[in-house]
């Protein structure tokens, strides 16, 4: 078992990690603004198999594979940098969500795979996200302190757990947001322009790093 100190120290890194802006935090924010909480949640769960997609091949090894053969990572850098863009260009195109009886566009019509699949791939085709892990979770991992395995099931649960949280605390308070920007179009209109550049400059720094 992890001790509480190094708990706590673990559990403080991923705060900081999860707070900072980035492609998953912009994708629920926009999911959730436009198409309603419960696709903003659909998102976070797709977020949340990628996650443990990663966990689990960190503790496989795949990203040392990834780490050894450049040409690979390249290969899955620059998909997700295009997939990533893809989505920035469809935010920037989409029209408002404003109807007249106050409903969200596409909160119903639109099906919950659609906002699951991207949040999915989103979080999947970032080998950054990966690398993450495999370089955060062997840190806080003491030999000395029991099995090995088990401890990298009770970091990645933790890990799981903890951005859990704050996609729902990010949907939930962007579906409250969308109350107000329902009423303002031109607010509307920022906030496509300001998610879609956020997830292109995330697509370009992603292929250029």
């Amino acid at each position: 078992m992890i001790s509480a100190h190094l708990l706590v120290v673990y559990i403080a890194a991923l705060f900081v990690v999860y707070a900072v802006p980035g492609p998953d935090m912009a994708l629920v924010l926009q999911t959730s603004i436009g198409r309603g909480v419960r696709s903003g949640f659909a998102a976070a769960g797709g977020l949340g198999v990628a996650r443990a997609t990663h966990v689990t091949l960190s503790a496989c090894g795949v990203a040392a594979l990834l780490r050894s053969a450049p040409w690979l990572y390249d290969v899955v850098r620059y998909g997700g940098a295009v997939y990533l863009a893809w989505v920035g260009i469809q935010i920037f195109r989409s029209p408002v969500f404003a109807l007249p009886d106050g409903g969200v566009m596409g909160a119903e019509s639109r099906p919950l795979r659609t906002a699951f699949v991207k949040g999915l791939l989103t979080n999947l085709l970032n080998p950054k996200a990966l690398l993450f892990c495999s370089v955060l979770l062997p840190q806080f991992v003491r030999p000395a302190a029991g099995p090995v395995a088990l401890q990298m099931v009770e970091l990645g649960l933790v890990l799981l757990a903890i951005g859990a949280c704050f996609d729902v605390v990010y949907a939930i308070d962007a579906a409250r947001i969308a109350g107000w920007m329902r009423a303002h179009p031109l607010a509307q209109t920022m906030q496509r322009w300001t998610f879609s550049a956020a997830l292109i400059g995330f697509a370009l720094r992603l292929s250029l790093d």
